[in-house]
């Protein structure tokens, strides 16, 4: 299997400021490409082969519309989340369930408890145990089973990679980023995770956050319906006061981070930004996007600014603020 890059093909991208000495140094890779696709910047090596994780999921949500799983709105955010459980989100992937007839126990993703603070503690208190329905994926699976449901393909074994529903996926996503995938491995919640160059995820982001309702091409209609349910239903895809359900109400842009340090978005202009972390770490990889589409022009300072000052981005010491995690440039 390809291994990812190495630290020859990283930069510096953020370091973490403590009391004015630079504590730690994230390196990694980042590209940039413009409204119209060309390639405005690249830090590091965009060629490397990255697992890019839930930074994926809007593809795989995509290739579930392609699918016909009737998806909009609500549903179609959560098809595309990484959401932190609160019981506003269960209850929408419980319905996406419903609509394909299955209940909580075909989902196929390990039990978690929710990401979400407030809501982890209720449960706790109430004696529950950690459910599939609250993990983070549970809106995917969900939709991956109406997908499977709405084409008659069978649901049990959904998330092995020959099962119909898997072949179909790779293939739209091959379509998107314009490569063959690198190799296929086993995402956090169980489903194939396919690799590929980060110049490869890139354009396929740019291809769906660039793609019009209006379009004459069936598969860019169907992005452009999701980019729009996720920018008029923010806290589907993260949740309440998490980094990219803020960065999109606060500033219209389509984001989705990943596990490991990976990050993509595009600005409300079209400019397209995907990096990964060589060390893993995603504290600073919305941030590093924000500046990053800052640098292009997509963004104003001021707007950057505005939404960094909401980002899990201070360094404390003693109860206080004592430096912060900032891009490097």
């Amino acid at each position: 299997m390809p291994q990812t890059f190495a630290a020859a093909d990283a930069v510096e991208l953020a370091v973490v400021e403590r009391s004015g000495f630079v504590e730690s140094r994230h390196t990694g890779i980042a590209i940039v490409l413009a409204a119209d696709g060309t390639v405005a910047t690249q830090l590091g090596d965009p060629t490397s082969v990255v697992l890019p994780r839930s930074s994926l999921k809007p593809l795989q949500a995509l290739a579930c519309l392609a699918a016909g799983a009737p998806l909009d709105g609500e549903r179609l955010g959560l098809a595309t989340a990484s959401h932190s459980g609160t019981d506003r989100h269960v209850a929408v992937v419980r319905d996406i369930l419903d609509s394909a007839a299955l209940g909580d126990d075909a989902l196929a993703c390990p039990p978690a408890w929710p990401g979400d603070t407030a809501t982890r503690d209720e449960l706790v208190r109430q004696g529950t145990e950690p459910s599939r329905i609250r993990m983070n994926c549970s809106g995917k699976h969900a939709a991956m089973l109406l997908t499977c449901v709405t084409n008659g393909w069978g649901v049990s074994g959904y998330l092995e990679p020959e099962h119909p529903l898997q072949l179909h996926i790779r293939e739209v996503v091959e379509r998107l980023i314009g490569e063959k995938v690198a190799a296929t491995a086993v995402d956090g919640c169980g489903a194939p995770v396919f690799a590929t160059t980060l110049f490869g995820l890139a354009r396929a982001v740019h291809r769906i956050g660039n793609s019009s309702t209006t379009s004459p091409f069936a598969l860019h209609r169907s992005a452009g319906v999701l980019v729009q349910a996720v920018r008029a239903n923010p806290w589907t895809i993260d949740g309440p006061g998490r980094p990219d359900t803020i960065v999109i109400e606060r500033l219209g842009v389509f984001a989705k981070g990943g596990a490991e340090g990976v990050m993509v978005m595009v600005a409300p202009d079209g400019t397209t930004v995907a990096l990964k972390m060589l060390d893993g770490s995603g504290r600073a990889a919305t941030a590093v996007a924000l500046r990053l589409l800052e640098r292009a022009g997509a963004l104003s300072a001021s707007e950057v600014s505005d939404a960094m000052a909401k980002l899990p981005l201070a360094v404390s010491g003693g109860g206080q603020d004592v430096g912060a995690i900032r891009p490097a440039f």
